[in-house]
């Protein structure tokens, strides 16, 4: 079999889950599980569609890492709840949902799936580091567009995108960005920085909308090169764009080291191989009868058999 390498952007996928299936999916005490049980079949279903030989549950240890808000203080702020200062802040998640993160670990554990994260850093930053050198090809599940950055036709390294959902997801190859965002996928984390980011409360250039974006990387090719060319008179730069780059140059002086995905950290050693079973069946058993997971655990453990050719 092809190795293939299928790294999930955890956290994504459970808020899907939570946001997308119903809550009356509960466990016989009355606990909500339907963040858990949609994560279930989520892996269900994308290991069933693309039958990778490893499997990795990227984890958010840090959501909102202090180096960045060092940078960009607007970094995320919109999403805390309560700041901490020896910690990671709390990020707004809702109860139903906070009670069923311990129970997927546990049911992850159960199965034997490689769950990774990294102190001070985002899942994005481990499936980064991962994804680069992984020797296979890669298929990144998110919702997350800043990971576009990270496809690499070469590498074998592709985004399989939840934004409509998974059962729509799209395929994101360097042919899909470029035709989506008019530049490379190399360009994506430059585009990023430009445009902005609400959702990461990231500001971007003001007046730099998503076309001037593209527009200036296909002429610059990344923001380096921009900011070199602001203070070329000589430079093929319009007197707009040169000021509004110029006014933000403080912003873009940090901008790309807060959008850039880590590809570099020291993870440890982990087996990622897809299990063919539960590696701890009996505790399986138990989170399933405890939670009322029923045909969400049989489903995945039906997947992982077959998978596996076991």
């Amino acid at each position: 079999m092809t190795q293939r390498l299928m790294l999930l952007d955890t956290a994504s996928l459970y808020f899907r889950a939570f946001f997308g299936v119903p809550d009356s999916m509960r466990a016989p005490d009355g606990t909500p599980v339907n963040a858990v049980r949609g994560l279930l079949d989520y892996i269900s279903r994308l290991v069933d569609e693309y039958s990778p030989t490893h499997l990795v549950c990227c984890w958010d240890n840090d959501w909102r890492p202090q180096w960045r808000v060092d940078l960009i203080p607007t970094y995320k702020a919109h999403r805390v709840v309560e700041e901490r200062t020896a910690e990671p802040d709390v990020e707004e998640v809702p109860d139903p949902l906070l009670v069923q993160v311990p129970v997927i670990r546990d049911v992850l554990a159960a199965y034997g799936i490689a769950v990774i994260g990294a102190d001070g850093y985002e899942a994005d930053d481990v499936i980064g580091t991962l994804a680069t050198g992984a020797g296979m090809p890669v298929d990144i599940v998110t919702g997350d567009r800043d990971l576009f950055q990270l496809v690499d036709d070469a590498a074998g390294v592709r985004v399989l995108y939840v934004g409509r959902g998974v059962s729509r997801h799209d395929k994101v190859d360097e042919a899909w960005v470029r035709a989506k965002y008019a530049v490379e996928a190399r360009q994506y984390a430059d585009f990023a920085t430009l445009r902005g980011d609400a959702s990461d409360g990231l500001p971007g250039v003001k007046g730099v909308g998503e076309k001037t974006a593209a527009t200036l990387l296909q002429r610059f090719s990344d923001v380096p090169t921009l900011l070199t060319a602001v203070d070329d008179p000589a430079s093929e730069l319009a007197p707009g764009p040169r000021g509004k780059i110029r006014d933000a140059a403080a912003y873009l002086a940090v901008a790309p080291t807060v959008v850039a995905v880590a590809r570099d950290i020291d993870l440890g050693d982990h087996d990622m191989a897809l299990p063919a079973a539960p590696v701890f069946p009996d505790q399986l058993s138990d989170l399933e009868v405890q939670w009322g997971l029923g045909s969400s655990v049989e489903r995945l453990s039906a997947t992982l058999a077959r998978v596996t050719g076991i």
